[in-house]
């Protein structure tokens, strides 16, 4: 499994469905990026991503192909790449469409502050 401070790709809905019950476990913000290998601006962002990862230990970063995992990106209703969702305890708090460096960051620290409460 993968490290603190690491985007986790998932590959299968069983790694997904596993991070996930992790997540609302401890209660982490999840940050979900759903991307695609034909897409621009999600090459674009990954670096950045990998980045934040690094900085953000406290926040669960996942990776989800839609061509992969489509079945994950229909449920979860992603019509464009990239897609950020943000997750705490299980439900949606938020969501990110694009590869919008400033909103991305924005949106975590808004959610990050939130954490404890």
């Amino acid at each position: 499994m993968a490290e603190e401070g690491q985007v986790i790709g998932c590959h299968t809905v069983d790694a997904w469905t596993d991070q996930l019950e992790k997540g609302n476990d401890s209660k982490k913000l999840i940050v979900v990026d759903f991307t695609a290998s034909w897409c621009g601006p999600c090459r674009f962002i990954a670096p950045f991503l990998a980045e934040l990862a690094k900085k953000l230990p406290a926040v669960t970063f996942l990776k989800v192909d839609v061509d992969e995992l489509k079945t994950i990106a229909q449920d979860w209703a992603v019509e464009a790449m990239p897609t950020f969702m943000f997750l705490k305890e299980g439900k949606i708090v938020d969501k990110v469409v694009g590869a919008k460096k400033e909103e991305l960051q924005q949106t975590i620290a808004k959610h990050m502050s939130t954490a404890s409460a």
